[in-house]
């Protein structure tokens, strides 16, 4: 059984894999540079020390949480690698048409680090 499972509060079962993470071409040469530290999902894609490998390189998961829209700043934005929070905004209301942005709306933050 994961030892970590007391820190992460009891998390739900996971919705995906953790292959599923970070697929779009954008986003993961973003992650090999550097640019990007998290990302937000719908579901839950890994679980807290799991490891999500890119182009051959293994970044760990060190949190996972859920944070609501409402809560999002430029800061949430730049673990992303956006600029800002509008930029973001723009950048996954442009892949997900006809999705609303809700204060209320909640996701999974996935925060990594190159291993």
């Amino acid at each position: 059984m994961n030892h970590q499972q007391n820190d992460t509060n009891a998390l739900p079962p996971k919705t995906c894999t953790i292959e599923r993470l970070v697929t779009v071409p954008e986003d993961v040469e973003k992650v090999l540079n550097g640019q990007k530290t998290a990302t937000r999902r719908n579901g839950r894609y890994a679980d807290i020390g799991e490891v999500m490998t890119l182009e051959g390189q293994d970044f760990v998961v060190e949190k996972v949480y859920s944070q609501s829209l409402g809560e999002l700043a430029d800061e949430h934005a730049r673990q992303e690698g956006y600029a800002n929070l509008e930029e973001y905004k723009q950048s996954i209301l442009s892949m997900h048409p006809g999705m609303p942005w809700l204060p209320q709306m909640r996701v999974w933050v996935h925060e990594f680090r190159r291993a």
